[in-house]
């Protein structure tokens, strides 16, 4: 049997949009369930027709999400204890000259450009910034099932190669924070480098995860998420996500 719910969740879980941006159209009259106009706080069943205002659409297709090359130094998010956050970086003259995206710089661009997701600040490589809810729930959280591709520099803290069955643990068998960590993806990309792909997203996981097992992170870099790679992209450069890319 169908239970109701709150039509800003229903609009979340189809991908229409963010919570808060449901219940801002709601409030703003842009959504009608089954043809008739909503009401914030209004239940609905999965199988009731929900329709947004052209211009909410419109509004919504002219956010802009980027990603970066993050050097190491700089925060992902709120700026803290002296480092500047990595939206500094969005600004012309980063702007990578190889974007082939359709989209020309605009400073309305960086209002509420925030990122979907974090990357220490003594890690490099892909970080998306974004000015979409429906990126920022796709990418951010524990349950996100989106890949996320890392390659990592390590030495050994005990002297020696890594065992065979460390390795093991580190693809599945370790726990952080009381809690078993979702199976992983790690093998060695050359003698001193692993490759890392994560389902999850726990707060310096790559680096807990190998000091469990005797190894220290020397440098850390995130290279895919999901459908789209680092590429070629310089360091501290950016450049906007494509009509055609996907996570």
């Amino acid at each position: 049997m169908s239970e109701f719910v709150r039509l800003s969740k229903r609009m979340s879980e189809l991908g229409l949009a963010s919570r808060r941006e449901a219940d801002a159209w709601i409030e703003q009259g842009l959504v009608r369930v089954d043809g008739e106009l909503a009401v914030l706080g209004q239940k609905v069943l999965p199988q009731q027709k929900i329709t947004i205002d052209r211009a909410a659409r419109a509004e919504q297709d002219g956010r802009v999400t980027v990603f970066i090359n993050k050097p190491i130094g700089y925060v992902s998010g709120q700026a803290e204890d002296g480092h500047e956050p990595a939206v500094v970086l969005v600004r012309p003259e980063n702007h990578w000259r190889e974007d082939r995206a359709p989209v020309k710089f605009g400073r309305e661009q960086l209002k509420s450009l925030v990122p979907a997701g974090r990357l220490d600040i003594d890690s490099t490589g892909l970080l998306v910034l974004t000015q979409d809810g429906r990126i920022a729930k796709q990418l951010i959280g524990e349950n996100s099932p989106i890949e996320k591709e890392y390659l990592v520099r390590v030495q050994s803290l005990r002297g020696g190669r890594l065992p065979d069955a460390e390795l093991r643990r580190l693809n599945h068998g370790l726990s952080l924070d009381g809690a078993a960590l979702k199976p992983a993806k790690v093998w060695w990309q050359n003698e001193d480098q692993l490759r890392f792909i994560l389902n999850e997203g726990k707060k310096r996981q790559i680096r807990r995860m190998c000091e469990l097992v005797g190894l220290k992170v020397v440098a850390l870099k995130r290279i895919r998420i999901g459908g789209v790679t680092l590429g070629e992209l310089p360091i501290g450069a950016w450049r906007y996500m494509g009509p055609n890319e996907r996570f």
